[in-house]
């Protein structure tokens, strides 16, 4: 079985203008980005290379960031079940995220 390029828990996942999930995962493996909720259900899934991944312009925060994948656009929020109050691991996280984006050959803004 092969190991996830990416894989973070407790994202909260939105699709605007509704959330999705509070405690959420996003993973990479094989080459696909799939977006899970809590009890493991895929909300969405595209190969890498189809996904758009930026940091929001309007968020003002370093753990958000809009992924669009299948033509939906998703706002992924790292953390959210993180203890740390000053979010420093949630701004790893999503930096890491568009890093995988990058490295698999999606498209970044």
């Amino acid at each position: 079985m092969a190991e996830a390029d990416f894989s973070a828990t407790g994202v909260r996942i939105e699709r605007w203008p509704r959330s999705l999930t509070r405690a959420g995962e996003v993973l990479i493996k094989d080459g696909r980005l799939a977006l899970l909720t809590s009890y493991g259900r895929v909300i969405d899934s595209a190969p890498v290379r189809a996904v758009r991944a930026s940091r929001p312009w309007f968020a003002g925060r370093d753990d958000a960031m809009v992924a669009t994948l299948n033509g939906t656009r998703y706002r992924l929020t790292m953390g959210q079940r993180s203890r740390r109050p000053d979010g420093v691991a949630a701004t790893a996280l999503a930096g890491r995220l568009l890093e995988a984006v990058r490295r698999e050959g999606g498209d970044q803004d």
